[in-house]
């Protein structure tokens, strides 16, 4: 897979309304499930609880975070653009976001991303993504929405 890289205002808003390419797939784990519920407290046994999710869930297992699935997007989204040429990259918003399904432990899943618009507000590029979390195997996608990067690209 090429990244596709980004150094200015320009290359960002030739790519606006163009699909790129998905990023690599992510499994997640128990223990990721597990430390993510640490660091937020959030213990509620559909995450936690190998043994009562499989024996009470109607999705036969634990199930990753809704918050967890859409922590990784910065991630994923580095595996899809080399954004260069700049002082800060900020994580400016998210948009019009639906978490569509759930993603069971040991899914597979990637990021699909559509450059919806790139504005130069006075030097500071703001762009907003169309994103949707694909689970392997599964036609739903787990989440679809939009987020918002602010950049600041070097003159």
């Amino acid at each position: 897979m090429s990244k596709t890289v980004i150094s200015s205002f320009e290359e960002l808003e030739q790519l606006v309304g163009k699909e790129l390419e998905a990023s690599d797939y992510h499994t997640f784990t128990q223990e990721q499930i597990n430390l993510f519920a640490d660091a937020t407290l959030d213990h509620q046994w559909i995450h936690v609880d190998v043994e009562k999710a499989k024996r009470e869930s109607q999705f036969g297992n634990t199930i990753a975070h809704g918050y967890l699935t859409l922590s990784i997007l910065p991630h994923l989204w580095e595996q899809i653009v080399d954004v260069r040429n700049i002082k800060d990259q900020i994580n400016y918003g998210i948009e019009k976001f639906k978490f569509n399904q759930p993603v069971t432990v040991n899914s597979r899943v990637r990021l699909h991303v559509k450059v919806l618009s790139a504005v130069n507000l006075r030097g500071t590029t703001k762009a907003n993504m169309g994103v949707k979390l694909e689970i392997e195997g599964n036609k739903k996608p787990a989440y679809e929405g939009e987020i918002v990067f602010l950049y600041h690209f070097n003159n």
